[in-house]
């Protein structure tokens, strides 16, 4: 039992079979494929090293954080600072174009004087985009807990 797409009425069949010219076809393709020359081509760059030692930069230009522990060690950027460099700092931030964000963050048990301190300053470096962060220290006293036993 034959199967034909024509008529079986003893006329020479008028279609092209194109079966054995796709196989060919294909055949080539995969052979042009095979044939072609791996690129080699490539752009040599020198990308820049990180190095382990070198120190992060004092002033970011997008934020930074001012804070003081509760030894009362001053911190800019999470490293220790004075009082004079600090305020060299504020110069240098009051001058970037846009001018970065100060956090500022004193610990809950810091001392009194040195927080006023740095926030006069604060103040006196003329920075106009100042916050203070971690505020959510300072939510609940917890008096009871503070008073001798």
């Amino acid at each position: 039992m034959a199967m034909s797409g024509g008529k079986d009425d003893g006329k020479p069949m008028m279609e092209m079979n194109t079966t054995p010219l796709i196989d060919v076809l294909l055949v080539l393709l995969i052979m042009f494929i095979i044939t072609i020359p791996v690129q080699t081509h490539a752009v040599k760059l020198d990308l820049p090293v990180d190095s382990p030692d070198q120190p992060p930069p004092d002033i970011d230009p997008v934020k930074n954080r001012l804070g003081i522990t509760p030894t009362n060690q001053i911190l800019w950027n999470d490293t220790p600072v004075s009082l004079t460099q600090v305020e060299t700092y504020l110069a240098q931030t009051k001058s970037m174009v846009p001018e970065p964000e100060l956090q500022f963050q004193p610990d809950a048990v810091s001392a009194y004087l040195t927080v006023d301190r740095v926030l006069a300053k604060i103040k006196d470096s003329g920075v106009s985009k100042f916050g203070f962060v971690g505020n959510e220290q300072y939510s609940s006293f917890n008096k009871a807990s503070r008073l001798p036993n």
